[in-house]
C-alpha cells in the first residue's frame, strides 16, 4: 500500500541541527496527512509534528514548537522534519507515519502506515 523510509538521523551535540526525511512510495501522496512521532527507551510513543494532506496546516507538540519545522514536497513524495536547537531530551527513535486524509493529527492510532524509524541522539 504505502511504504515509508526515514533517513537523516544521527549523532549531534546539544544546540545542533538535523533534518529528517521520509520518502513515501505512493502515487497519491498529496492525499495523505503525514506525521512524525518519536519514542525513547522506556517511554510511550510521542507525537512530534504533523502536516495535513491539504498542506495548509501544521501541528507540533509543545516541547518542540519553535525548534522543529515539518514540511512536505509533494513533487518528491517526501516529508521533512527540520530540527534545530536540539536537546538531549530529543534523543529517540523518530518514526514517519501516514494516514489517508487523516484529521486526528496527534493520535498514533489514527495513522495506518509507519516507517522503520531513524535514531536521533543528542549529546550534552
Amino acid at each position: 500500500q504505502v511504504q515509508l523510509v526515514e533517513s537523516g538521523g544521527g549523532l549531534v551535540q546539544a544546540g545542533g541541527s538535523l533534518r529528517l526525511s521520509c520518502a513515501a512510495s505512493v502515487r497519491t501522496f498529496r492525499s495523505y496527512t503525514m506525521g512524525w512521532f518519536r519514542q525513547a527507551p522506556g517511554k510511550e510513543r510521542e507525537f512530534v509534528a504533523a502536516i495535513t494532506w491539504s498542506g495548509g496546516s501544521t501541528y507540533y507538540t509543545d516541547s518542540v514548537k519553535g525548534r522543529f519545522t515539518i514540511s512536505r514536497d509533494n513533487a518528491k513524495n517526501t516529508v521533512y522534519l527540520q530540527m534545530n536547537s536540539l536537546k538531549p531530551e530529543d534523543t529517540a527513535v523518530y518514526y514517519c507515519a501516514a494516514v489517508y486524509r487523516g484529521s486526528s493529527n496527534y493520535d498514533s492510532r489514527t495513522y495506518d502506515y509507519w516507517g522503520q524509524g531513524t535514531q536521533v541522539t543528542v549529546s550534552s
